[in-house]
């Protein structure tokens, strides 16, 4: 029943609903002028969540969705981040004063590929420019091949309190089929680095769905990440669509698992994780019972932003760098993407923006019901409704798939609640879809 319901379903395209609208719907009628616009508007005392995009990587793994520069060089790389240091004096400048920061978070390609030195000076000028709170979460992607020692001592000076580690497999049949060769202990020696310096709280990305990847190869690698016990992990089915990234045709597709096997492997990582002692978080995530996301899930407060699942209250999230998008007042913002027009905007001092979207009172209700649903699995609809001054039952009676859902037994309806089911989690992207009225990918 399972593996028939995910033939059903599955679709590669879907979104991962981590924003609402998604970017597809961005336009150029929303630019560099409502980002200023909606900058100047932010409420002086309401914290903000800080976004910097490092596209640099030092080797392409082959299954990567993500745009990256391979550079071997770090000419580009520190010429990169000076622009970026520019976009954020231009971005401070359109406030009256710094703004107080929750939240800040380096991601990539591979932040960590910044030298000690250059890292310690951004952080700085953060610090300088806007207000950050002694409780405020610093966290930077890893890549454990190219991570030194040096790095981890200047993350520790520069207040970095949490760090992702990018695993995706310990199998060395898996790593050879999409080019990332990174060993256990090599990962080990980088989660003691990071704590010799008192970093913490760490998480560990996990993929099924590869090349050659088995239930058996699946569940070896979650055990052996489980023993050095990261404070999260993020498991992720890989999405093959090499007409979208180019790098993807590299990967055989006959070793590719079928959708019965992906169905098998996540259960089976999952099992494995909730067995150690971790918690599941909305769709893909496990945290120990003591980590923010679980404490956030306990008392009802995750949330689902650009970044992904976080237990940070912020509304607001400020982007930094080529392709960045940022939430700021009625919208969306996102910047350029290529580094070639960022590096031009910023250079002849003009904000980077090239295309948005303004929110409107129904995106918002949306919105806030497939966060409710990517969460908690479950979203009350007439409370959401109301508090968005819509009519909920003619609201529900127009998502036309969720009776289908229904007869599937993949969610219950009862008093306009929606629940998945927890059997059926992995399908979360596709119940959500049924609210997104800009999505028409999933069979009627």
């Amino acid at each position: 029943m399972q593996s028939s319901l995910q033939t059903k379903y599955y679709d590669a395209h879907l979104p991962w609903y981590t924003i609402y609208p998604t970017v597809p719907r961005f336009s150029t009628a929303v630019g560099a002028k409502a980002y200023e616009e909606w900058l100047r508007g932010l409420p002086s005392d309401d914290s903000v969540s800080l976004y910097l995009h490092i596209p640099f990587c030092r080797s392409m793994c082959w299954y990567c969705g993500f745009p990256t520069s391979i550079t071997r060089q770090d000419a580009s790389i520190l010429n990169y981040v000076a622009l970026m240091r520019q976009e954020i004096h231009l971005v401070a400048e359109q406030t009256t004063q710094p703004l107080p920061v929750g939240d800040v978070h380096f991601g990539g390609g591979t932040p960590s590929i910044i030298k000690p030195a250059e890292f310690m000076s951004l952080m700085e000028l953060l610090r300088r420019r806007f207000a950050f709170g002694k409780t405020a979460t610093i966290a930077v992607e890893i890549d454990p091949r190219t991570f030194t020692a040096e790095m981890a001592e200047a993350f520790g000076a520069a207040g970095v309190n949490r760090a992702s580690i990018g695993v995706q497999s310990f199998d060395p049949v898996v790593q050879k089929a999409i080019n990332r060769i990174q060993g256990e202990e090599q990962t080990a020696t980088v989660v003691n680095q990071l704590r010799r310096h008192g970093i913490n709280r760490i998480n560990f990305d996990l993929m099924y769905g590869l090349p050659n990847q088995t239930v058996q190869s699946c569940v070896k690698t979650a055990g052996a990440a489980a023993a050095m016990r990261p404070s999260r992990f993020a498991v992720f089915g890989y999405a093959h669509v090499p007409s979208y990234r180019k790098n993807q045709r590299l990967i055989e597709e006959g070793a590719l698992p079928d959708l019965s096997a992906r169905a098998d492997q996540a259960t089976a990582v999952a099992n494995t994780l909730i067995a150690e002692g971790y918690v599941p978080i909305g769709l893909d995530h496990f945290a120990l019972p003591d980590d923010e996301l679980a404490l956030a899930q306990k008392a009802g407060r995750l949330r689902r932003n650009s970044l992904g699942y976080s237990a940070d209250t912020c509304t607001t999230v400020i982007g930094f760098g080529a392709s960045a998008i940022g939430r700021v007042g009625d919208g969306y913002v996102q910047n350029e993407l290529t580094q070639s027009l960022y590096s031009r905007n910023i250079a002849s001092g003009r904000i980077a923006t090239s295309k948005g979207y303004r929110l409107t009172g129904e995106d918002r209700l949306r919105a806030a019901i497939i966060e409710r649903l990517m969460c908690d699995l479950e979203a009350d609809v007439p409370v959401i409704c109301r508090a968005h001054g819509f009519d909920w039952i003619a609201f529900l009676n127009s998502v036309e798939r969720l009776a289908m859902f229904a007869e599937d037994g993949i969610l219950d309806v009862e008093k306009g609640i929606v629940r998945v089911r927890q059997e059926h989690r992995f399908m979360l992207r596709a119940v959500a879809a049924a609210f997104d009225v800009y999505q028409d990918r999933i069979p009627n």
